[in-house]
């Protein structure tokens, strides 16, 4: 496989996160009460690199984020503590955040490399050059009209 495009598929269904991570009409806020926030990616590739950028703001990324590789799965998590000051009034998101990407191959954890900066999680992962395979033809043989082919 190479650094290029991968591919985006749409099902006729939507995903997992899709319908347990946003609000229910009639519902404004609720949620499930196990059910962590689903973390705002994106995701580019090129040059023999996979990039995903994760918005995890107000979390401290030595203590408050985990990311994983399993086969071709990406795993972050994160926590983002609430305060203890009282307010009157707050739009941000508190709990548990967990974000899974598929990603186009499997790649060995040790080639990942994870870095925090400004709010915004950037891991980068090298993906594995296509393998180069030997082309060669292949003779084809001429068969008789029955099918069965060898000597007449």
């Amino acid at each position: 496989m190479t650094g290029g495009k991968v591919e985006h598929r749409r099902s006729r269904f939507p995903d997992f996160n899709d319908w347990f991570n946003r609000e229910f009409p009639g519902l404004p806020g609720w949620r499930p009460a196990t059910a962590a926030h689903s973390i705002p990616i994106e995701t580019t590739s090129g040059d023999g690199v996979y990039v995903l950028r994760a918005e995890l703001p107000g979390v401290d990324p030595t203590d408050d984020i985990g990311v994983t590789v399993d086969g071709n799965l990406l795993t972050v998590t994160a926590e983002h503590r609430e305060g203890t000051e009282d307010r009157e009034h707050s739009e941000f998101r508190y709990g548990s955040f967990r974000r899974t990407v598929r990603l186009p191959a499997t790649i060995p954890a040790d080639d990942v490399d994870a870095g925090y900066a400004d709010g915004i999680l950037t891991i980068r992962i090298p993906m594995p050059d296509e393998e180069t395979g030997t082309a060669r033809s292949i003779p084809v043989k001429r068969s008789d009209s029955t099918g069965e082919g060898g000597a007449s």
